[in-house]
């Protein structure tokens, strides 16, 4: 049997970031994963300001800064018609700007500050079944090997085998409409100093220049194919995006399709086990939230369980628990009015671009939209 302090089941963004900040601080830890290596795609792809801000004392953003594509702007489009700018670059922060960047980049400099630091993941190493004691929790794998810890964290995202053993429940629903995905090569009208979602009669998407001179394209299509082609995601550009000059599909590295849940954990604790990210909350991707939301619960995770390891209460793992979950109430509740905005009605269309075309002129408004998006309204 293999003894440590904390068990981290699952090596996203959220595992090793709970790992980097236990191992920072003197604590042992183990890190296990399904998968043989890391994901190669992803669909996260945002990385915020606060985000950015929590993993400065741990060593990862300046990688993270250096490897990212810089957007002071978010915008809001009907075609062409501009309804609501967000500025971020008037923001009190050293990180004055949305960080487009990769999922699997973020996970491989999570994992090099990681190894850096002395720590590794076990894998392939699956979870098949938990135990909680007075003292602890052993945790089974799929090889018959058992893992002794103090605590065990569930980062193993929205199917998490570690929320359904402990018998958290996880409420909420799926969005009626299916999204595309795609990173390709466009030429044309595209700025890769600004990230945009477009309205259109046809649907929503979202244009995010990535590194390597790719974009992220993000769009609803219930007839999306499991693997959308270039002339798919062209059609998509031709009748959502820009029109004075049109975005050219010039090839696509990567795509996929999938639906958009929304759901939160009962509770982020039972005894000596705790949720954190997708594992404690899921919800629609318009504002770019999710990998954001669940960093925050590893930052704060792995500081509160390095307390409690240090001699702490074990009241400070409720703390978290009571604190973590109306954050993810609050994001949840943004990204679904978002979604719901953005996929308004063919009759309601009109109405929502003239609402939004007048919100858009308040400075007050745009300010607003800045903090919540960009995290620091979370400080």
């Amino acid at each position: 049997m293999i003894h440590t302090g904390v068990l981290i089941v699952g090596a996203g963004p959220v595992g090793l970031t709970t790992a980097v900040v236990l191992t920072r601080l003197g604590h042992e830890v183990v890190v296990v994963d399904g998968q043989a290596e890391g994901t190669n795609t992803s669909r996260a792809a945002v990385v915020h300001s606060r985000t950015l801000e929590l993993l400065e004392p741990y060593g990862v953003s300046a990688a993270l800064a250096a490897r990212g594509v810089h957007t002071p702007r978010f915008t809001i489009r009907d075609r062409d018609r501009l309804l609501v700018p967000v500025p971020f670059d008037g923001l009190p922060t050293r990180y004055p700007y949305t960080l487009m960047i990769s999922q699997a980049d973020t996970e491989a400099y999570l994992l090099a500050r990681l190894e850096e630091l002395g720590g590794k993941v076990v894998r392939p190493a699956r979870v098949t079944a938990i135990a909680q004691d007075g003292s602890g929790v052993t945790a089974t794998l799929d090889d018959g090997r058992e893992l002794r810890a103090s605590y065990l964290v569930g980062a193993d995202g929205m199917h998490s085998l570690v929320r359904e053993q402990s018998g958290i429940p996880f409420g909420g629903g799926t969005y009626a409409e299916s999204f595309a995905l795609a990173d390709v090569r466009l030429s044309g009208g595209v700025p890769d100093d600004e990230v945009i979602l477009y309205f259109s009669p046809d649907g929503l998407v979202v244009m995010a220049p990535l590194p390597g001179g790719l974009y992220r394209i993000v769009a609803t299509a219930d007839d999306a194919p499991k693997e959308p082609d270039a002339a798919f995601v062209q059609r998509l550009l031709d009748t959502r995006g820009p029109k004075a000059v049109p975005a050219v599909v010039e090839d696509v590295v990567w795509g996929s399709r999938f639906r958009v849940h929304h759901r939160i954990a009962g509770t982020y604790r039972d005894r000596r086990v705790l949720l954190a990210g997708d594992a404690a909350h899921v919800h629609s991707p318009a504002g770019g939230q999710g990998m954001n939301l669940g960093i925050e619960d590893a930052v704060t995770l792995g500081e509160t369980l390095a307390k409690v390891l240090g001699g702490g209460s074990q009241d400070l793992l409720d703390a978290y628990a009571a604190a973590r979950r109306p954050v993810a109430e609050k994001v949840v509740g943004l990204a679904s009015r978002l979604t719901a905005l953005a996929t308004a009605s063919a009759a309601r269309r009109p109405l929502r671009n003239l609402v939004l075309g007048l919100a858009g002129r308040i400075p007050a408004v745009r300010r607003r939209l800045a903090w919540q998006l960009s995290g620091l309204d979370r400080r």
